[in-house]
């Protein structure tokens, strides 16, 4: 089995623009291929696990991988999947979290001579002359076509700037550059990018006669059909000091079981064999199924010692054993007081067990939060700061813990 094959067994493939040159080009080790990630915060997330996975895998073939920062089109913002604007960031900000970028992909690519690149696309974009770039690729574009756009329809509605609008024309230059500058010959990136990688692909054989190809890999989705990555209003990040490796192993852990077995195949390195045989495993194992996937991304990620810290953890929160050290924990200062208490519904929101005060107070009302193991009867429950000195501990539903003590 090639490793297209195993892209395509593992779930991983949503359309390809030539699918038996670009399946020759990846068993062969002949593609020189890029993702592209805009650095609109200051770390990678669980979102960004498919590229980060499917880059790896290639690169193992023998495939060289190029890692576009996307400094110079994270200042004019993607409109793919979004109903509003993104937030507009000033260079510095988006100079600082390309170089967070950098350390943590540096955990799955290997860069250096002859293996993976790393450019960043404010090097080309941010020099470029409008009215010159107008004339060099603005004929290759039919608004009409980009009108029709997935990415762009469904802004209509709500109106699309026309900052946003160009995207699609820079995504496009990225391509048609690297292709000139690198020998880049070929784009993936998720299935919701496909018309633009589309454009860079016409592009490129609209100015040069050549031969350009585009992947999407299918998006990581629960079973609800929601992007995965995401937990209680909150990002899950890969920067252990924003999402901690226990937190990490958590959100994997707690993952849908209808979920469970599609993570594995498309995240994990374990074997298809591997996996085949887990999957005729019997409904009663999924526990362990759960497991296995939380261990072996929280290893890819923070490495196998956070992992079993994690593990070991989790397992004795689930038996009731009691507090661990690596637990994540909010501190409280005692000008968070008032009269020497605080309120439930603040500790909830501090420890980011929910997004908001409203939220907390419905998960309150439900029954489905417990101090120190006994219900939280009311929302308007206070914990006294002699209690807090000595640390309590709150959990959301069955599966999630979270400890809070007085500074």
């Amino acid at each position: 089995m090639g490793i297209y094959e195993e892209l395509q067994a593992r779930g991983l493939i949503a359309q390809v623009t030539d699918e038996e040159h670009i399946r020759e080009m990846i068993n062969e080790g002949k593609a020189t291929f890029y993702i592209g990630f805009d650095c609109t915060a200051d770390s990678l997330t669980a979102g960004h696990f498919m590229a980060l996975t499917l880059m790896k895998r290639l690169q193992m073939a023998g495939n060289k991988p190029i890692a576009l920062i996307g400094g110079g089109t994270t200042m004019i913002g993607d409109p793919s999947g979004r109903t509003d604007m993104r937030k507009m960031l000033t260079k510095e900000d988006i100079d600082h979290n390309a170089e967070c970028f950098k350390r943590q992909m540096e955990k799955f690519i290997e860069f250096g001579e002859g293996k993976a690149m790393m450019v960043n696309n404010a090097d080309w974009l941010l020099s470029l002359n409008y009215v010159e770039l107008l004339r060099e690729v603005g004929a290759c574009f039919s608004v009409n076509n980009m009108l029709r756009a997935e990415c762009y329809k469904q802004r209509m509605e709500k109106g699309l700037s026309f900052l946003e609008f160009n995207y699609m024309i820079m995504q496009s230059y990225d391509f048609y550059y690297m292709y000139k500058k690198f020998g880049c010959n070929m784009e993936f990136g998720g299935d919701d990018q496909w018309s633009n990688m589309l454009g860079g692909t016409e592009l490129i054989r609209k100015k040069l006669g050549k031969d350009a190809h585009a992947m999407t890999i299918t998006l990581l989705t629960d079973s609800n059909g929601k992007k995965m990555g995401k937990t209680a209003g909150n990002a899950v990040w890969l920067d252990p000091n924003k999402t901690s490796p226990f937190e990490f192993y958590q959100y994997w852990r707690n993952v849908g079981d209808a979920d469970v077995m599609k993570c594995i195949k498309m995240l994990t390195f374990l074997p298809l064999e591997e996996i085949q045989a887990m999957e005729a495993w019997e409904d009663s194992r999924i526990n362990e199924k759960k497991e296995i996937l939380a261990y072996e991304l929280t290893a890819l990620v923070h490495g196998k010692e956070e992992a079993e810290k994690a593990k070991e953890t989790s397992r004795n929160l689930f038996k009731g054993a009691g507090n661990s050290a690596d637990m994540p924990t909010t501190e409280i200062a005692e000008a968070d007081l008032t009269d020497g208490k605080i309120g439930i519904l603040d500790l909830m929101v501090k420890g980011k067990l929910a997004p908001s005060r409203s939220e907390a107070k419905r998960l309150v009302i439900q029954g489905g939060v417990m101090m120190d193991d006994a219900k939280v009867e009311a929302f308007s429950a206070q914990v006294e700061a002699d209690a807090l000195k000595n640390g309590i501990v709150i959990r959301k539903g069955k599966k999630v813990f979270h400890k809070f003590i007085l500074k």
